[in-house]
């Protein structure tokens, strides 16, 4: 009961928003919005002249309800779609599944996975795009069927150098992408299926993503060993063009902040290269998110993308159950027809633990502790030991460093004086 009194919350918290857009009188007021940023920013002649759309609609998940403004904040698995420099800095190891309904009869089924060995992350996913594709003669009757596909299959690592205690290191990464387009065959003027003529539009590519990330302090005011900004450097879907047809090459310039505790700000700025044709890239766009934390298990997102000829308003809500976390998430874009359930993507996020990796902070975190209680009362043996120890579970862990140093310090200008000492005798 529990459950389905949390999933109807997080709908209702998801929709809400949007119900003067579906009661104001019959009136597109999105499409008056998308008008308005259209005419500041005009039409990009240059659009859809990339292949494989696939590769610019997200699986779901917590970035696609901050409307893809997530490069910089890359915290769980949708990092894999925006920059692949996430991995060696995620928390926990995680297994996704991820449904979005899109325009017309369009879906797009995803499954992800992700873990971390140190400072080495790993990951893969699957996404697949599919849509009927029906032929119909001038006599109305259908004359060819099937579906139009397009799939992507990723695989992701990236390392974190320099991390430590204070610094959280410069995290770097790689995608390695295949794709597919298949094409069923088709009929001719006089409705006779053409063999192979699906195939010869089909197509087969090998592209990569490389990213940057790095987290900081910035402007902090309130207490949390985690830090509250990010950056992050991002180039996608680097490849060559695929039957004459550009990939979607962008790169991304990201920056994340958290001004306080429940609440994070995001914002992505795009520039989209065609490399068949640098005149043939489309316009800049960018991307702005919000994230905030209502309770331990809820969390609300909303995002705007101003892209010319397609900006796109996305909400979104996110509730936790113990190790499950359930996204939902509307976008409305320019191609979307206002109607409910139109554009919806729903994730479920298995939480798999972190590897032990928190006990061991706790553990270190008292083994500090227990070293300063000892030094204070005087017993320095005892904290040398408790600041190994801690030390000997992780190296970088640079407070229990600053205390061996002091106590060292301390030792050697000991044995100075008392060498002194002597000298005087």
């Amino acid at each position: 009961m529990r459950l389905k009194i949390a999933v109807f919350l997080a709908v209702f918290l998801v929709y809400s928003p949007l119900l003067p857009v579906f009661s104001f009188d019959g009136q597109d007021l999105f499409g008056d919005i998308a008008d308005y940023l259209n005419n500041i920013y005009g039409i990009d002649n240059n659009a859809g002249l990339t292949a494989f759309p696939v590769l610019n609609i997200p699986m779901g998940g917590r970035s696609q309800g901050m409307a893809g403004a997530f490069s910089a904040i890359s915290d769980d698995i949708s990092f894999l779609e925006f920059n692949p420099a996430g991995s060696s800095m995620l928390e926990k190891s995680e297994l996704a599944f991820f449904h979005t309904n899109w325009v017309a009869d369009t879906n797009i089924e995803g499954i992800a996975y992700a873990t971390r060995f140190g400072d080495l992350g790993i990951a893969a996913g699957l996404k697949w795009l599919y849509t009927p594709f029906t032929q119909f003669n001038q006599y109305g009757e259908r004359s060819s069927s099937g579906y139009y596909s397009e799939g992507v299959a990723i695989l992701n690592a990236s390392y974190n150098f320099l991390s430590g205690y204070y610094f959280s290191g410069i995290s770097v990464g790689a995608n390695l992408k295949g794709a597919f387009r298949i094409v069923p065959d088709y009929a001719d003027k006089i409705d006779n299926i053409i063999q192979g003529s699906g195939l010869s539009q089909s197509a087969v590519m090998v592209m990569m993503d490389v990213g940057v990330l790095t987290r900081f302090n910035l402007l902090k005011s309130y207490d949390s060993k985690d830090k509250n900004a990010s950056a992050a450097l991002v180039i996608r879907n680097i490849g060559p063009p695929s039957m004459g047809e550009a990939l979607p090459t962008a790169v991304t310039a990201a920056f994340a902040f958290k001004p306080i505790r429940p609440l994070t700000l995001a914002l992505d700025l795009s520039l989209p290269l065609n490399l068949t044709d640098l005149s043939l890239s489309e316009k800049p766009y960018g991307a702005f998110g919000l994230s905030a934390n209502i309770t331990s298990f809820l969390s609300m997102r909303a995002g705007l993308m101003i892209k010319p000829g397609s900006p796109r308003i996305t909400v979104g809500s996110e509730i936790t159950f113990n190790n499950l976390a359930l996204d939902v998430n509307y976008t409305l874009d320019f191609l979307t027809q206002l109607q409910p359930l139109n554009r919806v993507s729903i994730g479920v996020r298995l939480d798999l633990g972190d590897g032990g990796r928190s006990a061991d902070r706790n553990k270190i975190d008292e083994l500090y502790l227990l070293g300063l209680e000892a030094y204070i009362r005087g017993n320095h043996e005892d904290a040398r030991l408790c600041w190994e120890e801690a030390l000997r579970i992780d190296p970088r862990y640079d407070p229990a460093r600053e205390g061996l140093a002091m106590m060292d310090d301390r030792e050697t200008l000991i044995q100075r004086v008392d060498d002194l000492y002597k000298l005087d005798i």
